[in-house]
């Protein structure tokens, strides 16, 4: 006897937006790498003055080589691929579930499946974060004398010391201001959402480029509210700031607070959205194109489904 019940196609379908989201997000990621690379170090190397993305670019590809640019790309990708899946496989979960309730879809819906689907993100694939962003910075040359280098030899290795070497806490560091920027994924789903209902009203059909200029515009607001908090994600990730001493899951609020205030006092207000040029340009360029993939997977996979289930019929 054939298991077609909700409960069946419901796990089938959001399988298929989480597979979707996965192969998106590690596609668009990769196409615009670099861009990456330049963010995280705006972020963590403080003494890097902050100038045009190609400048940075340049400087990087000049003194490390053209490969450095790309360095760290498998346990980025794999952290990406794991994070997109659990992100898009929850969220699609509450939103099936959702619409089998009373009422018609909303934004404030979509803002709070965003966020429970964020934290349920943060809690499991935080440690690979931890772990890539070590190995993304590894062999880098860095303008802050104060930055040590560390000399891990693949994901497996980077895992077994920090655990060992800084305690198991260490791969949850940043996970305080991770679980807040729960908001910016959910944010950016909301209009997302919000955008594509209205650019769909009556039945109509949307195109490729309206879905990516709806996933830039979602993606710019979501990382410009936010970006502050992901410097200090990126620095407590590295995992050399020391602070009050208070490390582990949950980075103290303190932390947070004096790594914003020190921002400040070093380099102005405006220090706080340092490398936020490279970082717009990557998440949302990537995210525009990481949507029109999802969207283009799970439109096939659907109407090969239909086309498939109408033949056994």
């Amino acid at each position: 006897m054939s298991n077609t019940g909700p409960s069946s196609i419901l796990s089938y379908e959001t399988l298929v937006h989480a597979v979707a989201g996965a192969v998106g997000g590690v596609t668009a990621m990769s196409v615009f790498f670099p861009l990456d690379t330049a963010r995280l170090r705006l972020q963590v190397d403080e003494n890097r003055k902050s100038k045009s993305t190609p400048v940075i670019l340049a400087e990087i590809a000049k003194e490390e080589g053209v490969l450095s640019l790309y360095r760290g790309w498998f346990p980025v990708i794999s952290s990406l691929c794991c994070s997109n899946f659990v992100y898009f496989y929850t969220f699609n979960t509450l939103k099936k579930l959702a619409s089998a309730g009373p009422g018609r879809p909303r934004p404030a819906t979509d803002l709070l499946m965003g966020v429970v689907s964020g934290a349920v993100n943060v809690i499991l694939t935080t440690p690979m974060w931890v772990v890539n962003t070590r190995l993304k910075l590894q062999g880098a040359k860095f303008r802050n004398e104060d930055l040590r280098q560390t000399h891990y030899k693949g994901i497996f290795d980077a895992f077994y010391r920090i655990v060992s070497e800084e305690g198991v806490a260490t791969l949850w560091n940043s996970m305080l201001p991770s679980l807040i920027l729960v908001f910016n994924p959910a944010v950016q789903f909301m209009f997302y959402e919000a955008m594509k209902r209205k650019a769909g009203k009556g039945g109509r059909a949307i195109t490729s480029a309206e879905i990516f200029v709806i996933g830039a515009v979602a993606k710019a607001v979501a990382t410009t509210g936010t970006y502050p908090l992901q410097t200090v994600q990126a620095i407590l990730r590295f995992g050399q700031y020391k602070g009050d001493g208070k490390g582990g899951a949950f980075a103290s609020l303190r932390s947070i607070v004096a790594l914003l205030m020190d921002r400040m006092k070093k380099h102005g207000f405006l220090g706080l959205y340092k490398g936020l040029e490279a970082k717009l340009l990557q998440t949302v360029l990537t995210a525009a194109l990481m949507f029109v993939v999802y969207e283009k997977i799970t439109t096939a996979t659907f109407k090969v489904m239909r086309i498939n289930k109408a033949m056994k019929h």
